[in-house]
């Protein structure tokens, strides 16, 4: 894994399973605080759960998104990685996303993210 690529995760539960350096927000709200941050940088991969715990969602940061494009200032995203386990929410992500010219996998039951927290397993 190169040290310098930017990776941010947006899920309420989930982090990367192989550790790999990444940002990461655990609410839409904090999700679009991130984005802020990032504006005018690369983001290599840009990786997004739908359903973020209680009635939180990735629409803001969607919203955000959404919005740099209708304005002509795209974010610099190599690949958005949908991962949510709502197909249903993946693919409305996924096409509002594509019409707005982002780059977008939808990697639903993606092996690289899961639950950190149960007991370790040898």
């Amino acid at each position: 894994m190169n040290a310098d690529r930017m990776i941010v995760l947006v899920d309420d539960l989930r982090s990367f399973v192989d550790g790999r350096t990444a940002e990461v927000a655990r609410t839409s709200d904090a999700g679009v605080e991130l984005l802020g941050r990032y504006r005018d940088r690369r983001l290599d991969e840009l990786w997004l759960d739908h359903d973020l715990g209680g009635d939180d969602t990735i629409w803001p940061v969607v919203e955000v998104l959404e919005r740099a494009a209708f304005d002509k200032r795209h974010f610099d995203v190599g690949v958005i990685n949908v991962h949510s386990a709502n197909p249903v929410g993946a693919t409305k992500v996924a096409l509002v996303l594509r019409h707005w010219g982002y780059y977008v996998r939808v990697a639903s039951g993606s092996t690289e993210v899961g639950c950190l927290d149960g007991p370790a397993v040898s």
